[in-house]
């Protein structure tokens, strides 16, 4: 074989980075599954058995010591007129030099050292060789998974429930709603979808949990919202007034000067978990239904007297 160096185009003092980027090259250039080349068997074993040379940084050192030859045999020193295999042991007519390397393009370790996988695996996108296993079986084809809603009340969100869901494949089933969950989140069933094909394993049911609307709260993931009425006077001078919450009422501290539109935040009282959510308080500001001639008159006073504009800061 010629040297090595030459085969892979590197100088003596490239290092082993050079020396693999250099093959990788030309690998993928004489790879006999894909090259047009002519004679790319013959020169893809030239090539790879000179990167077991010089790739390996034991037999590489020896090689350039002259301890072995370019097929990394060792040199028998004294005998120059006799080949590597001793006296009368010249290279037989047409031989090529590689009689000795063994292809192993389908996986696994050839003669010559080196895993085939480990360098064509990202050259060819696949594993060695870039091809498959002739005759591999492929499994039976998964059934397509099925998607499906349930909508259930706030209470029911709060302390977990067991909903009847109707699947698009037609059958009917009881799902298990685990205590506080938030709106949208989704409930896989394993092998409740569509059948495979062939005996193969059926797909699952994806079911999306929808929580109903509510006469009072709004749900915004874990937290939840409410909209509290007060009177002019509570929101003008505070107050401590009555709120709903998931566990019942609790006594609400409104400070004096709130504006309408105020939110008050009540920590842990949302859907419970880990963390719970809060509950979020806007304070809606109520006039009385009927009117009373007694605020229209403080008004009109407001409005001679002490007039401001709410909106300046909207010019």
């Amino acid at each position: 074989m010629r040297d090595p160096y030459s085969v892979l185009g590197v100088a003596k003092s490239a290092d082993l980075a050079e020396i693999k980027k250099a093959f990788r090259k030309l690998a993928k250039k004489y790879h006999p599954d894909h090259s047009q080349e002519s004679k790319a068997k013959e020169k893809f074993a030239e090539v790879s058995a000179a990167y077991e040379i010089i790739g390996d940084e034991k037999k590489r050192a020896a090689f350039d010591r002259g301890e072995i030859d370019a097929e990394g045999k060792p040199r028998y020193q004294g005998f120059e007129g006799f080949g590597a295999g001793g006296p009368g042991g010249g290279r037989r007519a047409g031989a090529t030099g590689f009689e000795n390397f063994e292809f192993n393009f389908g996986g696994g370790r050839g003669r010559a050292g080196f895993d085939p996988a480990d360098i064509f695996g990202d050259i060819f996108g696949a594993g060695a060789g870039g091809r498959r296993g002739a005759g591999q079986r492929q499994p039976p084809a998964r059934g397509e998974d099925v998607a499906a809603t349930v909508t259930i009340g706030l209470p029911e969100a709060v302390k977990g429930t067991t909903a009847r869901v109707s699947l698009p494949t037609g059958r009917t089933l009881e799902v298990s709603v685990p205590a506080g969950i938030e709106d949208g989140r989704q409930i896989r069933l394993k092998r409740q979808g569509q059948p495979g094909a062939s005996n193969g394993e059926p797909g699952d049911a994806i079911v999306t949990v929808r929580i109903g609307k509510h006469p009072f709260f709004r749900v915004e993931g874990r937290d939840l919202r409410l909209d509290l009425p007060v009177t002019l006077y509570e929101a003008v001078l505070g107050a401590k007034v009555s709120a709903p919450t998931l566990d019942g009422a609790v006594e609400l501290a409104i400070p004096a000067g709130s504006n309408g539109g105020r939110t008050l935040r009540l920590r842990g009282k949302g859907l419970p978990g880990s963390p719970a959510g809060d509950l979020l308080i806007t304070l809606r500001i109520v006039l009385p239904d009927e009117q009373d001639s007694e605020l229209l008159a403080l008004m009109r006073r407001w409005e001679a007297q002490k007039p401001y504009n709410p909106r300046g800061d909207m010019a």
